[in-house]
């Protein structure tokens, strides 16, 4: 018989709370698993453990099958190219099977646990400045912004699952990095639609730069616009709902017919303005910034000379435009279940609409003063 193992595959974030609250996620999952399990975790980049670590760790405890699952809410790059390329390399350097589950995507209990915390936002500010009636308020979900418009259609669902489910009067989506709109230019919009309340949820597991950033920009544009109360909703965090997601996607690895990772993948199929990538070689790129954590570049904004109190993103946009963004060829060969892996000197696609006025090109109208 097998010993099976559980590794939960983080993003890593130079924000030192958002780490630690990753490790409680962790750490309160085995409570839904199987006691026999074991379960480790590590990340991608910034942070540690890296997923090797995580998985050296279940090895030494004599774990020859593990159950790998994406730390993150959809299938985007992150997902589909950089954390199967780490599973694919230790499974082949030590021979040892790992499967690799889908991320949590859009799912009831997701979506049960958004709305938790969108609830919770408007019951405090009722209680804290009375009531406004629902259909008076605006709700803005923001999720994290990808090269792929799977992940991004994704976030645009969930916003209009709780605009239905919950009676919201009207709702937009906005992104915080590299699609469009972004965050500033989104809630800049919404406030302009003659809605006495706009709530600012979110999309996102945990706290970090991100966060500062969707929190910092509806605080701005609050203070522009004193005639509005803005409400800042909770991210998701270690809801037990999210807690149950992540469950199902470990244990359904082990179900008669495991369900496909990345149902829509722009490295399966054509996709509508992406078709191009169909077939392209699946590569981690983060390597160079594994473990660093708040050591890694641009970790502290208070060393920065473009922005004030919170990243708006604008360190990016100088780095393209001097030629320094970290794109950059080599080559591995490496898959996971997408079947087109191959070996040669490779660049990550660029994403095709980064010259958006409402994308990050935004982040120029912000700069320090």
């Amino acid at each position: 018989m097998s010993k099976i193992g559980v590794m939960i595959c983080g993003h890593g974030s130079r924000s030192q709370a958002a780490v630690d609250q990753f490790s409680v996620l962790a750490e309160k999952l085995p409570a839904y698993l199987p006691p026999e399990w074991a379960v480790e975790y590590g990340y991608l980049e910034f942070a540690n453990p890296v997923i090797r670590d995580g998985l050296d760790r279940l090895r030494a405890q004599g774990c020859d099958k593990i159950l790998a699952v994406p730390g993150m809410l959809f299938a985007a790059m992150h997902s589909k190219n950089d954390i199967p390329t780490v599973l694919n390399t230790y499974a082949a350097k030590h021979g040892i099977e790992v499967s690799y589950g889908r991320e949590l995507g859009v799912d009831p209990k997701m979506i049960a646990a958004a709305g938790g915390r969108v609830q919770e936002a408007i019951a405090a500010a009722n209680a804290a400045h009375g009531e406004v009636q629902m259909h008076e308020t605006c709700l803005v979900v923001i999720g994290r912004g990808a090269s792929d418009p799977d992940a991004n259609g994704n976030v645009a669902k969930i916003a209009r699952m709780l605009h239905e489910g919950l009676g919201f009067g009207w709702c937009e989506v906005g992104y915080s990095g590299v699609t469009f709109p972004l965050v500033e230019p989104c809630l800049q919009h919404a406030s302009r639609l003659g809605y006495k309340r706009i709530v600012v949820f979110p999309y996102f597991l945990f706290s970090g730069i991100l966060i500062d950033r969707i929190y910092g920009f509806t605080d701005q544009v609050a203070a522009e616009r004193a005639d509005i109360q803005f409400v800042k909703a909770g991210y998701l965090n270690d809801h037990e709902q999210v807690l149950a997601t992540f469950a199902e996607r470990i244990t359904e690895q082990v179900g008669e017919i495991p369900p496909p990772n990345c149902a829509m993948c722009k490295y399966r199929t054509q996709v509508l303005g992406f078709e191009a990538e169909v077939g392209a070689v699946q590569e981690s790129h983060h390597h160079h910034v594994e473990g660093q954590g708040a050591s890694a570049p641009g970790s502290n904004v208070e060393d920065c000379k473009l922005c004030d109190s919170f990243c708006t993103g604008l360190c990016r946009l100088e780095k393209q435009a001097k030629g320094h963004d970290h794109h950059h060829g080599h080559s591995h060969d490496h898959s996971h279940d997408h079947g087109h892996g191959h070996s040669h000197e490779h660049v990550h696609a660029e994403y095709p609409h980064a010259d958006h006025p409402h994308g990050p090109q935004s982040a120029r109208k912000s700069p320090k003063t």
